[in-house]
């Protein structure tokens, strides 16, 4: 079990993180969340012991995490972090850098556990190819599997899906999760994607002006947003009458006392997303099909 207690932690005087706590079980997946800036990188280096906390501890099971004050070399063991910059070697193969620190006295071992990582991160077909060739999406794959390679015990995630398209990140998310949720591996993700929670994370942080001001479920937190920050990490909203409302809880209807006019409809695939006028107030809602500029409809809150 990952265990942060009060943690604080300045960059210069600076406050980055104030008064920090929680806790992460075998297996659990964290998600962190929160605005550019907010420290979701920083909480993570300090996971890993990158930087020496101002005061409070970190213990993971019973070790304490310490900082390079303490340690000649950064990290853990049992503890694996892949950060936005990739620490790749860019002259030798895929499968070369995935295997680069398992065991030779296992050769096939090896074999099996490169092969294994490959199909997780779907590079199988990019094995014999050297990383400096590769795209910057196919380079985060290649660091994802490297961290799995040895199974830690937790792995800290620093937007880990942030550098691939689309074409690939659905699956990819699903294969990465899935694989750690098997294996029983520990999982602190810091995200702006909410497609990296939702389906995912056992549980979910916010983290703003240097602290935590939520700690629940995703679905809880989806649910009952106390926050327009938290609300705007799922998706649109609006705040009506001082109540956050998300845009698919507004539905067109012939008579309510919600008069808007439309001002433009946004194609959103199975939906569109109308902008409208309440009240000399922005507001957004889904409906399935365009409204006319100018158009003035009745809208009601279904939740």
């Amino acid at each position: 079990m990952l265990s942060v207690e009060q943690l604080t932690f300045s960059y210069h005087k600076k406050p980055v993180l104030n008064d920090i706590s929680f806790k992460v079980q075998a297996g659990e997946n964290l998600a962190i969340i929160g605005e550019s800036g907010c420290g979701k990188s920083t909480l993570l280096k300090l996971l890993y012991g990158e930087y020496d906390l101002n005061s409070g501890h970190i213990f993971w099971k019973k070790q304490e995490i310490l900082g390079p004050k303490f340690n000649l070399v950064v990290g853990y063991d049992f503890m694996k972090y892949v950060a936005q910059e990739f620490d790749l070697m860019p002259f030798i193969s895929v499968e070369e850098n995935i295997g680069k620190f398992l065991s030779n006295f296992y050769p096939e071992e090896k074999k099996e556990r490169t092969a294994e990582l490959l199909e997780v991160v779907e590079l199988t077909d990019f094995a014999k190819t050297k990383v400096k060739i590769l795209s910057g999406g196919q380079k985060q794959r290649v660091a994802l599997a490297r961290a799995l390679a040895n199974q830690p015990e937790i792995m800290l995630l620093d937007e880990p899906f942030s550098h691939i398209d689309n074409f690939k990140k659905q699956s990819l998310r699903r294969n990465v999760f899935k694989y750690l949720k098997k294996k029983n591996i520990s999982c602190v993700v810091a995200t702006h994607d909410k497609e990296d929670v939702l389906g995912f994370a056992d549980h979910m942080i916010v983290l703003n002006d240097h602290k935590i001001i939520e700690s629940n479920s995703p679905e809880n937190l989806f649910k009952s947003p106390k926050t327009p920050l938290i609300a705007s990490f799922f998706g649109e909203f609006n705040s009506i009458d001082g109540e956050i409302i998300y845009a698919h809880q507004l539905q067109v209807v012939k008579h309510s006392k919600l008069q808007v006019q439309v001002k433009r409809s946004y194609y959103k695939g199975h939906f569109f997303l109308v902008e409208a006028i309440l009240d000399g107030q922005t507001i957004f809602f889904e409906h399935n099909k365009a409204l006319n500029p100018n158009e003035e409809v009745h809208i009601t809150v279904i939740k």
